[in-house]
């Protein structure tokens, strides 16, 4: 069974600056769409930001401007670096790769990472 495997969360005061990094423990087929979420307990998952095939990024509007999303296809890892934070931003962190074989979907998730924003 293929996971991913985060790193990089942490405690950050405001205006600092975190970078998350996320790599498959295994090889992972016919990924489309890789992407970090985030929660706030009790709060829904969100979407941070996505990065497809072809390059193209999508943002939350909370992040844009200081998220910046970024994929090494070669090593097959992703990352999001985090400048300005804000303590809004404090969440659990998840990376998720979105698989598409055919009309067969399915999301592998991270294991989570804690980012808190705080003086």
């Amino acid at each position: 069974q293929v996971h991913l495997v985060e790193s990089g969360g942490g405690l950050v005061q405001p205006g600092g600056s975190l970078r998350l990094s996320c790599a498959p423990s295994g090889t992972i087929y016919s990924i489309n769409r890789v992407g970090w979420f985030r929660r706030d307990p009790g709060k829904q998952r969100e979407l941070v930001a996505t990065i497809s095939n072809d390059g193209s990024t999508n943002y939350a509007d909370a992040v844009k401007g200081r998220f910046t999303i970024s994929r090494d296809n070669a090593k097959n890892t992703l990352s999001l670096q985090m400048d300005g934070l804000k303590p809004e931003d404090s969440a659990v962190y998840y990376c998720n790769f979105h698989q598409q074989m055919g009309m067969l979907g399915y999301d592998y998730w991270g294991q989570g990472t804690q980012v808190t924003v705080s003086s």
